[in-house]
């Protein structure tokens, strides 16, 4: 095993467990000198970072290794200027890297492969394709590397199901016009608004829409968070090559809230390859955010211009009669007719989230189907009232405290190291409360929950999905949890 590229592995784990700014003065100038059974070297630039590691880091560093599979029984800092890298000198000529496939021939970096710039069957030029072929589907492997929490495009999201008003029109125009010539124009697209506003909706649209013209095509959805989970696993197991070969040969990428990309020092550098590669290949890019590229802090200035490179369309809040249209489109789907008064008054008790307003549908056409009843302007308005009582927003903690009194377990064993089995399941069960009611991001689940590997989170929420479909009695105690936190 080469100790740079180990290094590189623990260094990228680190990154996410410490904030940007103390990863990048504590860590980011280290090197791995060598290492043996009995002793690790670490280089540092000073006398002072040499303290603060041996006081502050050593278990954080030492725990890093031993996940590497290095496990010395001691740690030395030393004194010692590292020369500068190649990847330094790269990124000062702002040259693109291209990684090939494990399949594919040795390319010279910045040089096309031969295939590059002929088009295939759907008008788009591409790189190399890896030999495992398309990897997009939900649990595909990524040269050995299995994720189950990779997410494919949701094939609900069309065109045709996406209600256009004055405050998204633009950016409806621009995706049609990509998906029938994807890479040619608008690249990158940028959208950018509020949440629950369409932005998911219509930037898998694209991909579902270049699927039908090209069934061949490889189109890539990934949310920010994926990105980073299957990059640091590339890292941890030295399979970064199969990762950049992943993603750099799609001819569609489609990353959602990009926003979370910032202040991760090596995912921003892996981006930055990535979407260089793509832009080069003439294979298209469409990105989501919360905010304009200008606007996302601690986000790199070479990836902030690369961001309004193509098209940048800020989406706005559906305005009333977007609101309407879209409470009666999603009424037809459950084959309902609501007469006009109810369809006003849910438009105007949702403003600013269609996922919250298509909710407050749901409720209503609950209530009334339990019942035998017919919605109506009485009806709608008790319901909404009685939703309205819950509160807005629940804490990490409230859930935490919640489940633990629930299984009366003493928080502080929830949060502590006991794995007795009546500690883990509640200790489980709060990581999948996390997860569905505040869709919290693994490595913030682990952390919440004192654990400083997210695969730990991963894995507890996959578990609890997967009993809670076949387990009545489980079913049950999430139900009364979740009750409990919104009574």
């Amino acid at each position: 095993m080469q100790k740079d590229s180990l290094w590189q592995a623990v260094l990228g784990e680190i990154e996410l467990s410490v904030s940007r700014g103390n990863y990048v003065t504590y860590f980011k100038n280290t090197r791995l000198l060598k290492y043996d059974a009995a002793t690790a070297t670490i280089g540092v630039p000073n006398v002072f970072l040499r303290g603060t590691l041996e006081r502050k880091y050593a278990g954080l560093i030492r725990e890093t290794l031993l996940k590497n599979g290095i496990a010395p029984t001691s740690l030395e800092f030393t004194v010692s200027s590292a020369p500068k890298s190649n990847r330094d000198k790269e990124e000062e000529a702002d040259e693109v890297v291209f990684i090939p496939s494990v399949s594919a021939a040795p390319q010279t970096a910045g040089a096309p492969a031969p295939n590059q710039a002929s088009p295939n069957q759907g008008g788009m030029t591409g790189m190399p394709r890896p030999a495992s072929g398309p990897m997009s589907a939900p649990g595909s492997g990524m040269g050995g590397l299995s994720h189950s929490y990779r997410q494919g495009i949701n094939e609900r999201y069309t065109f045709d199901n996406f209600i256009v008003g004055s405050g998204n029109e633009l950016a409806f125009a621009a995706c049609q016009s990509i998906a029938q010539q994807p890479g040619r124009k608008y690249n990158p697209l940028f959208l950018y608004g509020g949440v629950g506003i369409g932005k998911t909706h219509l930037i898998q649209a694209v991909g579902n829409a270049v699927l039908a013209q090209n069934p061949r095509a490889r189109v890539l959805y990934v949310t920010t968070e994926q990105f980073v989970q299957e990059f640091v696993d590339a890292l941890r197991f030295r399979k970064t090559a199969d990762f950049a070969a992943h993603y750099r040969t799609a001819d569609v990428l489609i990353v959602d809230d990009v926003q979370f990309i910032a202040g991760k020092e090596k995912m921003q550098e892996e981006f930055f390859h990535t979407f260089n590669a793509l832009h080069q290949a003439n294979c298209q890019i469409i990105l989501s955010s919360d905010k304009p590229p200008k606007e996302i802090p601690t986000l790199e200035d070479r990836l902030r211009s690369r961001f309004a490179w193509g098209m940048s369309i800020d989406m706005q809040i559906p305005d009333f009669e977007t609101r309407c249209a879209i409470v009666q489109t999603k009424a037809q789907t459950h084959n309902v007719v609501l007469n006009n008064e109810v369809v006003e008054y849910l438009a105007n008790s949702v403003t600013t989230n269609i996922r919250e307003l298509e909710g407050a549908l749901n409720q209503l056409l609950a209530f009334c189907e339990m019942r035998g009843l017919e919605p109506s302007l009485s009806i709608v308005s008790s319901v909404i009232s009685a939703a309205k009582t819950r509160p807005k927003h629940l804490s990490a903690k409230q859930i935490i405290e919640r489940t633990a009194r629930h299984f009366q377990v003493p928080i502080e064993d929830m949060l502590g190291p006991k794995r007795d089995k009546d500690i883990v399941v509640p200790r489980q069960i709060a990581m999948y409360m996390l997860r569905s009611e505040l869709h919290l991001s693994f490595p913030k689940i682990a952390r919440e929950l004192g654990r400083k590997d997210h695969t730990t989170a991963i894995h507890s929420v996959e578990k609890i999905e997967k009993e809670s479909k076949l387990d009545a009695d489980l079913r049950s105690t999430l139900s009364e949890i979740k009750e409990r936190l919104y009574a």
